[in-house]
């Protein structure tokens, strides 16, 4: 779930920075630049891990600021694909359901990908599961805020530096979106798959 990547970058310190030793200066702008910012195609940064080498610094003619070449690690968010995870639900729609990990919320389970037979409620606004025992249907509800355990099925990238998108897919454009799977045994709402106890 969580990867430790090696980067390299030029690295520009204002003069305000100066006064830190040069070291710290760098970790700031480091983690200003890419914490919690997603980074193709490594993942969502999460925090710096250690500074490997800093290279000299340079400056150009006109411009206070120095620029320094650093090798450095980085702490990222990108689950492998088919990894199971939990979760929590945040949302649903008729399209499916929105997953949050507390720190990161682009995670979409698709209305295929939801536990057979299964039907959206509009009134409550969820879906829900008709799990049949052989006996009787049950009817299984995803209601928000409940712990959901899901497998990773894909990770979306998309480039939203590229400008603007048109406005029909401008809510829709996540810089990283996972897809995820419950139509499996063991998968979805963590309280589906509780034994009783007795």
């Amino acid at each position: 779930m969580f990867q430790l990547i090696e980067l390299r970058n030029n690295v520009g310190i204002r003069p305000s920075l100066f006064k830190l030793e040069q070291t710290k200066a760098v970790k700031e702008v480091l983690n200003t630049k890419l914490a919690n910012k997603v980074l193709y195609p490594h993942g969502l940064c999460i925090a710096l891990h250690d500074i490997l080498k800093i290279g000299d610094s340079f400056s150009f003619p006109g411009d206070a600021g120095t620029y320094t070449s650093v090798l450095f690690r980085y702490i990222v968010f990108r689950p492998f694909e088919e990894e199971v995870i939990i979760g929590r639900v945040r949302r649903s729609s008729p399209d499916g359901v929105w997953v949050t990990l507390g720190f990161f919320e682009d995670i979409f389970i698709p209305e295929t990908y939801l536990q057979s037979p299964h039907r959206f409620d509009k009134e409550e606004n969820c879906w829900i599961w008709e799990y049949s025992d052989g006996l009787e249907t049950h009817n299984l509800y995803m209601d928000e805020r409940e712990e959901i355990r899901f497998r990773v099925v894909k990770i979306e990238f998309n480039d939203v530096a590229k400008g603007a998108p048109s406005s029909n897919d401008s809510a829709d454009l996540l810089p990283m979106k996972i897809i995820g799977t419950i139509s499996e045994p063991g998968l979805g709402l963590l309280s589906w798959w509780k034994e009783d106890n007795i």
